[in-house]
């Protein structure tokens, strides 16, 4: 009973009724309802099956092609902007900063590992940029643009994705040495770990030169 209790209290109070609320909104597949609200597509089943921004992008090209990149930029907004959103709530009711990171980790995990998909999920890159945007402004813009520019030039969707999260990551050891408020790099190591580790197969195919291209 006395754990039982220690379990109720936990998740009755503030920090955990947010932490709950981050993994589950981390887990909303925005992916999976877009593709199949526009074109009747479970991405699931489609190219990578992924449920992120460029498998949608894949999908809707054959099933829906006039809005396909219309989807797939609304997707990484969504997978970014879900977990930033709780965070700053979390602000407004006065969360301290070492909750706000494990909010920013928990919508990560939700992402990747969402209790509405049997704990499958996406690669979680849009939404550790998203969560990292709040915290972490110019590492996030960074790694933006290396994304962008990688994916661009060299149009390897993960390729662009790992290398722009990991530069984001190694940045912030140079500019913030001591990240504000929680003095650890802890939080921000293990979600792009986690990225990272969903990656695992594009990095084989990558080390095997057989990852696909985005065209």
């Amino acid at each position: 009973m006395y754990f039982l209790t220690i379990i109720i209290d936990f998740f009755t109070s503030l920090n955990g009724i947010f932490y709950t609320i981050a993994y589950l909104v981390g887990g909303i597949p925005f992916g999976l309802l877009y593709a199949k609200m526009a074109g009747g597509v479970d991405i699931r089943k489609v190219g990578s099956g992924s449920i992120g921004a460029t498998n949608v992008l894949r999908a809707l090209k054959e099933a829906n092609p006039k809005v396909a990149k219309k989807v797939a930029i609304l997707t990484m907004l969504s997978d970014a902007l879900k977990g930033a959103i709780v965070i700053l709530i979390a602000k407004v009711f006065g969360l301290s900063y070492e909750a706000q990171w494990m909010l920013a980790l928990l919508a990560v995990i939700g992402h990747c590992y969402s209790p509405f998909l049997g704990f499958e999920g996406g690669k979680g890159v849009a939404t550790i940029v998203g969560v990292i945007a709040v915290f972490l402004p110019i590492e996030a813009i960074s790694g933006l643009v290396v994304w962008f520019l990688v994916g661009k030039f060299l149009k390897i969707s993960s390729l662009a994705s790992l290398v722009g999260v990991l530069f984001g990551v190694v940045l912030s050891f140079f500019i913030h040495p001591d990240i504000p408020h929680i003095h650890t790099h802890t939080p921000l190591v293990i979600a792009a770990f986690i990225v990272f580790y969903k990656h695992i197969p594009n990095i084989v195919r990558l080390i095997q030169r057989q990852e696909g291209k985005v065209l």
